[in-house]
């Protein structure tokens, strides 16, 4: 194997080893989630016609765990290498900072892909889900997964501590994960919340993403593939820039 070939076997492999904690875990909360809302919001809420609103949850659970374990993946892996001293050992090989942004996006979209399968697997278990656009549902998922795994690995250089990361990840992924869809649809919100909720891109990753199941979303597709490819490409550049500078990972 080549040099990022061989970085990101390694990540991959880092977090396969403890699929237990990094896979089975997140599956079971989306379960959990869609277990408790399906069960105690059935009947009083009405989103798309024709579509139960478990089914309506399903694409957006799917989508939050892929989004939330592609980021997780890349900071977590970076933040553990700086803190217990174990990168320098990456620092000391040719690899350039191309193979770094490769292997560590890389395996933080396959993790994503891997979890979100899960947690679609599962659903389909308890509700019925279409499938009315597959290229729509697999490129938003790649796409999304690789937006959040470069956002951790910005996240990654920037944390110097785990106490760092974990406010970026609870004041910022997680409430705009949650504000951005996946238990509602927009539409149901007043008029200011429509707007701010706009100015969410996380909304326009799960939105397109659920236009691949149900062929109705809140906006146009194209709308939401525009406005996450223009994301992707921003961070990849910051990420690719902070990669090539050293930044908080170089002396």
């Amino acid at each position: 194997m080549t040099g990022w070939q061989t970085l990101l076997y390694k990540e991959v492999l880092r977090f396969w080893k403890v699929a237990f904690q990094t896979v089975a875990g997140p599956v079971l909360t989306a379960m959990l989630y869609l277990l408790i809302f399906g069960h105690a919001l059935e009947s009083h809420v009405k989103v798309y016609d024709k579509i139960s609103y478990t089914a309506f949850l399903v694409p957006g659970l799917a989508m939050m765990s892929l989004l939330q374990n592609a980021f997780a993946n890349s900071s977590s892996s970076l933040i553990m290498s700086k803190v217990m001293g174990n990168l320098v050992f990456l620092l000391l090989t040719p690899l350039s900072y191309m193979n770094w942004f490769v292997a560590y996006v890389g395996a933080s979209v396959i993790r994503g892909l891997v979890v979100g399968v899960g947690v679609f697997a599962f659903s389909a278990l308890f509700t019925d889900v279409s499938l009315v656009a597959p290229l729509w549902i697999v490129m938003f998922a790649v796409m999304g997964a690789a937006l959040m795994g470069t956002l951790g690995l910005i996240a990654g250089l920037w944390a110097e501590k785990f106490d760092q990361l974990a406010a970026f990840q609870n004041f910022v992924v997680m409430p705009m994960t949650f504000l951005s869809g996946v238990f509602y649809s927009i539409h149901s919100l007043p008029p200011f919340w429509q707007t701010v909720s706009h100015l969410n891109p996380f909304f326009y990753m799960i939105d397109g993403f659920r236009y691949g199941f149900f062929g109705v979303s809140d906006v146009s597709p194209w709308l939401s593939l525009g406005v996450v490819g223009g994301a992707l490409a921003l961070v990849s550049w910051i990420a690719v820039y902070l990669l090539r500078s050293g930044y908080k990972i170089r002396g």
